[in-house]
């Protein structure tokens, strides 16, 4: 399915899964297409709601404008457009190569609208200026052909090649149906990026799986990854090189799977606990409001401060069933119905970090109208009209 995306370009997008699934951003590599995922998004799409797109001049995707989508921080901002064109506020993504770098910024840029991010055969950093500069030069004098056989080399093992001829020859399609603008804007993307400054501002859980084999991202980067990270996770799928998801779909689709359909550790730390809350209550209330509730606690408050930050934030507010949008609204509409002011105050200013607009906040009001009584929504009104003027 089509829609009108990155300053209006055709961007082909497709959907799979119940409606009500928590929702997964699947984000391709340079060369390939929203197909590069069909076998991997077949184990998934029983239990997730999963979102693919075509990168510009990929797949069925317009190329790219002249100037437009040639860097990592557009092309999410593409992914963060088609996620409003289809009403999903948060999601978990999954990044591959290129889309690991896009994965990333999302997470770094905009951690109100991610949940799990998983980053396969990717890195912070990925080759060099001088290759991607290489890389482009030679599509520009012969076109996406001239780097084809050299591409398929990094993308799988010989032994799959030999093993599985007709998805090889598959791979080999999509590369060649790239039009020449669109790989060209994408190398020019990983040529410019460098995001080994951002991994210490993710907060999300992270899965960082590489390629034993991977010729192009070695598990030495993959590596580097998930140690500048604070708390992610590195899994070494075996007999793969860099298309591991195409290669090893049921090695990778099962980490998938128990990654992001995990729930919080029933044996996990009081540390722990403090820890992910600390980063899910800056993330919705506000790093600065955080920050002055715990400068102000005293000895007669300080457990009341730390009780919350791990019961409420690090465990409730963290578990994956419900996405921080839903959470915030279904607080919001608590707080109204029972009448507390300063807490409704409070999350109504917050709703602006969690992805909800002031035209559902009227709506919820409205709701909660009906349910709750006029009084408690008509002092609602107040305190949000006046929340939101702030």
């Amino acid at each position: 399915m089509p829609f009108a995306g990155l300053a209006a370009q055709n961007v082909h997008y497709q959907l799979s899964g119940p409606p009500g699934a928590p929702a997964v951003l699947l984000l391709h590599s340079l060369g390939t297409s929203t197909h590069v995922f069909d076998a991997v998004c077949a184990r998934l799409e029983s239990r997730l709601r999963l979102v693919r797109f075509d990168l510009p001049g990929h797949g069925l995707s317009a190329p790219p404008a002249p100037g437009r989508a040639r860097t990592v921080a557009e092309l999410a901002r593409g992914a963060l457009e088609l996620l409003d064109a289809l009403g999903i506020a948060r999601a978990h993504v999954v990044g591959l190569s290129l889309g690991g770098q896009i994965a990333l910024e999302l997470a770094a840029a905009t951690p109100a609208r991610v949940d799990r991010v998983a980053i396969c055969a990717s890195a912070a950093r990925i080759g060099s200026a001088e290759l991607w500069t290489q890389r482009i030069e030679a599509v520009e004098r012969g076109g996406v052909a001239a780097i084809a056989d050299a591409a398929l080399e990094r993308w799988t093992t010989a032994e799959f090649a030999k093993r599985a001829p007709a998805e090889r020859e598959g791979l080999r399609a999509q590369l060649l149906a790239t039009s020449q603008e669109g790989y060209a804007a994408a190398c020019a993307a990983l040529r410019d990026a460098d995001l080994r400054a951002d991994c210490a501002r993710i907060a999300a859980p992270v899965l960082v799986v590489a390629g034993e084999r991977d010729p192009a991202v070695p598990v030495a980067d993959a590596r580097a990854l998930a140690a500048a990270i604070r708390g992610a996770r590195l899994e070494v799928v075996p007999a793969a090189a860099h298309l591991l998801v195409v290669e090893q779909p049921d090695a990778v689709a099962a980490l998938l799977a128990d990654f992001l359909c995990a729930r919080p550790a029933p044996a996990e730390t009081l540390a722990e606990l403090w820890e992910r809350g600390l980063a899910v209550r800056r993330s919705v209330l506000g790093a600065a409001h955080v920050e002055r509730a715990l400068a102000g606690a005293t000895d007669f408050d300080r457990d009341f401060q730390e009780w919350v930050t791990r019961g409420a934030w690090g465990s409730v507010w963290a578990r994956p069933g419900l996405d921080r949008r839903t959470r915030s609204l279904a607080t919001i509409a608590l707080l109204a119905a029972l009448g507390r002011d300063e807490e409704l105050a409070l999350h109504v200013r917050a709703s602006r970090n969690t992805g909800v607009t002031t035209a559902e906040l009227a709506e919820l009001l409205l709701h909660t109208s009906v349910y709750a009584g006029v009084p408690a929504a008509n002092a609602a009104f107040r305190v949000a009209k006046a929340a939101l003027s702030d």
